[in-house]
């Protein structure tokens, strides 16, 4: 589903949810036998919003516009989660297109006799080592992590023997030393399937490292980098729910250590895509103030500025119904302009001329928002020179399309 199409329809849904609380009130004011409420004061969109009140009432108005906001509250979680399952259903459906002209090949291998040898993917070997744990992700995803961050649980040596799968990359486990392994695991995360080894070389050592701090960022930073390239929605929640547990460990550890705080930043993010609404601006919070500290630690890191702009852009397209619902029910949100996330983009360019591919779309997309095509045109150029070589590279590489057919209008 297109994202302008789910912010529609989160808007009717805001829309409708405000709709059916009026209709309510409405009701127990005409119709039950009650003490009235001053509608215009509760309904004020003045400049007073974010600090409505309810002076003058009696206790029992105001136990009645307490239960209208939890009402509020758990119909958005419930359609929250009916979008997120929807998304779920068509990944499953865009999976079965893709197998499906495959079935007819592989019966007739099989009715034919031969043997089929199917390759395991490294990444279908990754996750098998995880799917036994996958159903109780949420709530023992701490237990998980002790276990991958080579804190033995009752659980790993089960994980280990239900799949006898050998070894994706290394047929034997080579010893290297921490300096060696750590230089190693960051130049493999070139492209999808470094990064894929790249976790599996930092699994082959967490037992002999898991205390150094520099493991447990990266090691989280791996976490990070399955739940991206993984299309399963249970496996994405299960590399974010430990990523983000292994990251909490280590900015425990190590407080002024600014990576530590990056990738619990970003592994926050991951974990917030499978939340409910309340739980998703929690996160938000937490992204917000660990990148902050960050940005504090590391001022010279370009992808810390790549990661803001992307905040500050997101927030700055929230629409005014978006907001208003989100302060009312949870307080003050964090506000943004397209302005702020421009500068961010800038910075990291500045800091490291051509960064990402997805960065120029992104300053190229802030440039149209400001109506400055000359300079938007300038990026949709500096973009397309760069390689197309990671998810994000793709998806970026997509929007660049739209960009550029917008400029030509």
């Amino acid at each position: 589903m297109p994202h302008s199409t789910n912010k529609e329809l989160v808007f009717g849904i805001m829309v409708g949810t405000a709709g059916i609380s009026l209709l309510a009130l409405w009701y127990h004011k005409v119709w039950k036998p009650r003490p009235t409420m001053n509608s215009p004061k509760f309904l004020s969109l003045g400049n007073t919003f974010n600090s409505v009140t309810l002076q003058d009432e009696t206790h029992s108005d105001k136990e009645t516009a307490t239960i209208f906001q939890r009402r509020q509250l758990q119909i958005l979680e419930k359609l929250n989660e009916l979008l997120t399952n929807m998304e779920e259903l068509k990944e499953e459906i865009r999976f079965l297109k893709e197998t499906i002209p495959k079935l007819e090949e592989y019966i007739q291998d099989e009715l034919g006799g031969k043997i089929t040898v199917h390759k395991i993917s490294p990444q279908h070997r990754a996750r098998k080592r995880k799917l036994p744990t996958i159903q109780t992700a949420t709530s023992n995803s701490s237990e998980e992590a002790e276990s991958e961050g080579g804190y033995i649980t009752a659980n790993t040596d089960t994980e280990e023997q239900s799949f006898p799968v050998p070894k994706p990359f290394n047929t034997h486990i080579e010893e290297l030393k921490l300096d060696v392994l750590l230089q190693k695991a960051d130049h493999l995360r070139v492209n999808e399937s470094g990064k894929m080894e790249s976790f599996e070389l930092l699994c082959d050592h967490k037992e002999k490292f898991r205390d150094e701090i520099e493991f447990m960022w990266r090691f989280a930073r791996a976490y990070g980098d399955m739940c991206e390239l993984s299309t399963n929605a249970e496996e994405k929640k299960h590399y974010a729910n430990i990523g983000k547990t292994l990251g909490e460990r280590a900015i425990t550890r190590a407080p002024l250590n600014g990576y530590c705080h990056l990738w619990y930043a970003v592994l926050c993010g991951c974990v917030s895509e499978f939340e409910g609404l309340q739980n998703k601006i929690n996160y938000g919070h937490h992204f917000k103030e660990h990148l902050e500290v960050a940005i504090r630690l590391l001022p010279e890191e370009p992808f810390l500025y790549y990661l803001k702009g992307r905040y500050c852009y997101t927030i700055s397209k929230l629409s005014w119904i978006e907001k208003k619902m989100a302060a009312t029910l949870f307080g003050k949100i964090p506000s943004s302009t397209v302005q702020e996330a421009l500068y961010n983009f800038l910075k990291a360019e500045e800091l490291q001329p051509g960064f990402s591919l997805s960065n120029y779309m992104h300053l190229a997309k802030c440039y149209v928002d400001l109506g400055e095509s000359q300079d938007a045109w300038k990026f949709c150029n500096l973009a397309l020179l760069l390689p197309v070589v990671t998810k994000e590279d793709k998806e970026a590489h997509k929007e660049l399309k739209k960009i550029i057919s917008s400029l030509k209008r």
